[in-house]
């Protein structure tokens, strides 16, 4: 019976600890990033790349043959996945197929590469549209410096066409963007953090720089990942464990009566 009565309470005691653990990632977690008016611009080249955020719909009229780009902001832990659509003229008015292109750079302007996603396709000369899309690997919070690999940061989106006739130069297109983020959680956490994101800074002009947007909440600067949940969990039950354990094996707590004259 007491057996039972400890199982029952080491059941409660775990499961309260484990609903405790699952909130506090909830509100760790959560994202408070407010969409704002879509962006109806696209830069023309890294310094003028209009800003977005994520999850947010951005568009732009262009004529075919411009460079378009856009700055978003991608933080530790996050997988990034950068997605294009161009409308395109009138089949009646283009002379061949055209090819089109989306590439994403870091806050060093170093290209990187696509894990998965289609970044490149050829749309027929009578298709009224052609999608792309790229996801990034996860942002790490530290790298080696001779690595490429992807750190926290302003990421700049370029999307062009890179096959085209010379006759179809200048049509006009419309172009639609989003960039979408997912975290990776503490499988991808590594030690050490950058001292500061990877973001251009201020510009002369007056107009206010695309890496000036970052995180609503802001950069997180490595020191968090759901491994500290986790790791708080796994001590939460190892330590109920060791409890339970010592429970279950003390017994009723009554020794056993040792028949007398032996």
């Amino acid at each position: 019976m007491r057996t039972t009565r400890v199982a029952r309470r080491l059941a409660a005691v775990t499961g309260a600890a484990l609903l405790l653990l699952a909130g506090t990632a909830g509100t760790a977690l959560a994202d408070g990033d407010e969409k704002g008016d879509a962006p109806t611009e696209a830069g023309t080249s890294f310094r003028t790349a209009t800003a977005i955020r994520p999850d947010q719909d951005a568009t732009a009229e262009a004529s075919t043959g411009d460079y378009l780009y856009w700055a978003f902001p991608v933080d530790t832990g996050q997988r990034a996945t950068v997605h294009a659509t161009v409308k395109l003229p009138d089949a009646a008015a283009r002379q061949a197929a055209s090819t089109w292109q989306v590439d994403v750079y870091d806050g060093l302007r170093r290209r990187q590469a696509c894990r998965l996603g289609t970044p490149t396709r050829t749309a027929a000369q009578d298709a009224a549209s052609v999608s792309l899309s790229c996801t990034l690997r996860t942002v790490r919070a530290w790298s080696e410096q001779w690595a490429n690999d992807p750190l926290p940061g302003t990421y700049y989106l370029r999307l062009t066409v890179t096959d085209l006739k010379a006759d179809d130069l200048g049509l006009p297109v419309r172009a639609e963007t989003k960039v979408t983020t997912t975290d990776a959680g503490g499988a991808q956490a590594v030690d050490g953090s950058l001292g500061e994101p990877l973001v251009p800074g201020a510009g002369s002009d007056d107009r206010r720089p695309a890496a000036a947007t970052g995180p609503e909440d802001g950069w997180s600067g490595g020191w968090w990942s759901s491994r500290w949940l986790w790791t708080a969990a796994g001590g939460v039950l190892a330590a109920l464990a060791g409890v339970g354990g010592y429970a279950l094996t003390r017994g009723s707590g009554r020794p056993a009566r040792v028949p007398q004259g032996l």
